[in-house]
């Protein structure tokens, strides 16, 4: 899989990161960030894992293997999670505004959203990219894509923990309320 212009699974990742960009730019001031070697650590994680959702590496060897015989319906399966995550991605970027942030942080005046997906969901970012990157290990149809999975998962349940901590520790009693109304990446209708 190449994340190029004309590949339907590739597409949706450009307009991923081109959103990422121009919202970037619209973000309050950081107040509060993790220490620089957990958000290293974690670059270096993810790199890894759209390293192995990009590129077919002959080093790997048996991780290039398919995972099960290539059809038609499961590239499609897989381009459409893609494009299904990367929405709801954007959808939740969207309703966190000026304080989204890359790191674990805080930004100026920062608030505990609870709109859009974030009324059910704790961190749909993740739940998003993590569709999408469920969906490209789909279309893509190799063991390496799963361990890109397993690796993109990994990083956001450890982010996500720390984020939750840092939350926690700000919006205190508010936080525990919206703990006990959303679910960590799935949805909670309670």
């Amino acid at each position: 899989m190449q994340f190029d212009i004309g590949n339907a699974v590739g597409l949706p990742w450009l307009i991923f990161l081109a959103y990422w960009f121009f919202a970037g730019l619209r973000v309050n001031r950081m107040v509060r960030r993790e220490p620089m070697g957990g958000l290293f650590a974690r670059i270096a994680v993810m790199c890894l894992a759209f390293y192995l959702l990009d590129r077919i590496d002959p080093r790997l060897g048996d991780l290039n293997a398919r995972i099960f015989p290539p059809t038609h319906a499961l590239w499609v399966l897989g381009a459409a999670l893609t494009w299904i995550g990367i929405g709801f991605a954007i959808w939740a970027r969207y309703h966190l505004a000026r304080f989204r942030s890359g790191s674990v942080a805080l930004r100026e005046d920062h608030q505990l959203i609870r709109t859009g997906p974030y009324s059910r969901i704790r961190h749909p970012i993740y739940t998003g990219i993590l569709t999408a990157v469920l969906g490209t290990a789909l279309a893509d149809d190799r063991y390496q894509a799963l361990v890109a999975f397993v690796l993109v998962l990994a990083g956001f349940i450890w982010k996500a923990g720390r984020e939750e901590k840092l939350l926690e520790s700000q919006f205190g009693p508010a936080f525990e309320d919206h703990r006990r109304h959303t679910g960590f990446f799935l949805p909670r209708f309670s």
